[in-house]
């Protein structure tokens, strides 16, 4: 291959060019993982019929089968060759199969349990390790294309960009499709589908004159049982690991939860609860920036610290905002302070929790970096993996917290008071506490950065 590009001594327009194509990368996934954490709860609970409990489990199933296959694609990964390197390959053939799978999973099969049960489970476990075949190797990439730090925090800043506009596109789709019932969910899947094979093929295709000349693995390969050993004794890749697994699930466990909060405990009409969930993501869109920035000028860790300690605050504060006193009718005046509370809390909760998306993949390089053979596909695994388990654990715990409280989907603002508080809780301590974990992961980061990179 000769020398290693970089993408720091790249032509402007070749910088350019691969921005925008990293920017567009994460389109389509990000877009169908706002979709999944926002409705596929409520999908499985309101319109499949599945009771809370069982509509956690689903994901939680397809855990064990993604243990196994988001490893042997990272291991996979770092041994492809090809002129177009080890990444590209894995993003073109995994993008129709994950379009698919997206498609079908919005679907209600016309046959009852167990088989119904069996169908969603085996088609989110084909969904998730196609979602691995093109995300994984897409975000390895971001670690290979540079050794410079601040470029790598700055295409990760690119990548969520898109990510979250594709988001706010899913959301308006489920705005405006999601009360149509099953048809309405199936085209919001179908919609989705569309959009993940368009952004993983032009991602492909934009990245292929960097991808395909810059840093790739070691050539000799470590087996998977000795690198898996190694990797046990790297300090930064366990901190970066938990400290995702814990920001990304309390994450993950308000997104679902939200819809349930605005409507059934604050009194929002449905209609409204949906499209309350844009100001969080346009404010979490711009957090990236701000986050970017103030990890530029003067820390990644400062940037976690004060963008934790925001999203703790607003997380209490969103926990104990009052219900609407006139019920349905969101615009009357007696609503308007409890309105108006409610929007700027969410904005501001957004732009703190964009750390969630952001800097974990910034921390993450310098996780490969102290590996002799920077498997970069191996290591990315686990993270696209803690990714996915912070997603499954959370929505099964919340169904089974809500089923303990005695939640019921058919029953709306008339829930029990008891699940009233725990739909409360999900949205506000509980994240909050996780949130608070995660950064006392990272206290000392920078003392055993020192210690493995400087050695």
């Amino acid at each position: 291959m000769g020398i290693a590009l970089d993408l720091s001594d790249a032509p402007a327009p070749l910088m350019r060019r691969v921005l925008l194509a990293y920017g567009i990368g994460d389109a389509g996934t990000g877009m169908a993982t706002a979709v999944v954490g926002f409705y596929l709860f409520v999908f499985y609970t309101a319109v499949a019929g599945l009771p809370a409990w069982l509509a956690g489990t689903v994901l939680m199933v397809v855990r064990v089968w993604d243990v196994f296959s988001d490893q042997m694609i990272g291991l996979l990964s770092d041994r492809t060759g090809g002129r177009w390197g080890p990444r590209l390959p894995w993003m073109i053939s995994s993008a129709a199969p994950l379009g698919l799978s997206m498609t079908l999973m919005w679907w209600v099969p016309p046959f009852s349990d167990p088989w119904r049960f069996l169908w969603f489970v085996a088609v989110a476990a084909i969904f998730q390790s196609t979602y691995s075949g093109v995300n994984l190797p897409y975000s390895a990439l971001a670690t290979e294309l540079t050794n410079d730090e601040t470029l790598r925090t700055r295409l990760n800043a690119y990548r969520f960009t898109g990510s979250v506009l594709a988001s706010l596109l899913g959301l308006l789709l489920g705005a405006a499709l999601s009360h149509e019932g099953a048809p309405g969910y199936l085209r919001i899947g179908l919609a989705s589908g569309l959009i993940l094979v368009f952004g993983s093929v032009a991602s492909a295709i934009g990245l292929a004159p960097a991808a395909s000349r810059c840093q790739r693995p070691a050539a000799t390969h470590q087996a998977l049982i000795p690198q898996l050993r190694s990797l046990k004794a790297n300090g930064l890749f366990l901190r970066v690991v938990a400290m995702y697994l814990l920001g990304w699930g309390a994450l993950q466990l308000m997104q679902p939860v939200s819809i349930i909060y605005l409507s059934d405990a604050l009194h929002l009409p449905h209609r409204w609860s949906t499209f309350l969930l844009i100001p969080f993501q346009i404010s979490a869109m711009a957090g990236l920036w701000i986050w970017n920035r103030v990890a530029a000028q003067r820390s990644r860790l400062l940037a976690l610290q004060a963008g934790g300690c925001g999203w703790i605050v607003f997380c209490i504060i969103a926990m104990v905002l009052p219900a609407l006193p006139i019920s349905g009718n969101a615009l009357a005046a007696a609503n308007r302070t409890q309105l108006l509370a409610l929007l700027v809390t969410l904005v501001l909760l957004g732009l703190c929790a964009a750390t969630a998306y952001l800097l974990p993949w910034a921390f993450l390089p310098e996780a490969v970096d102290a590996e002799p053979n920077h498997p970069a596909g191996l290591i990315t695994a686990f993270m696209v993996q803690i990714q996915k388990l912070g997603s499954a654990v959370s929505v099964f715990l919340l169904g089974l917290i809500l089923s303990w409280s005695g939640y019921e989907a058919s029953l709306g603002e008339a829930q029990p008071e008891r699940a009233l508080v725990m739909i409360r809780m999900s949205m506000g301590l509980i994240p909050a506490v996780l949130v608070m974990l995660s950064l006392w992961v990272m206290r000392d980061w920078n003392r055993v950065r020192s210690r493995l990179l400087h050695r």
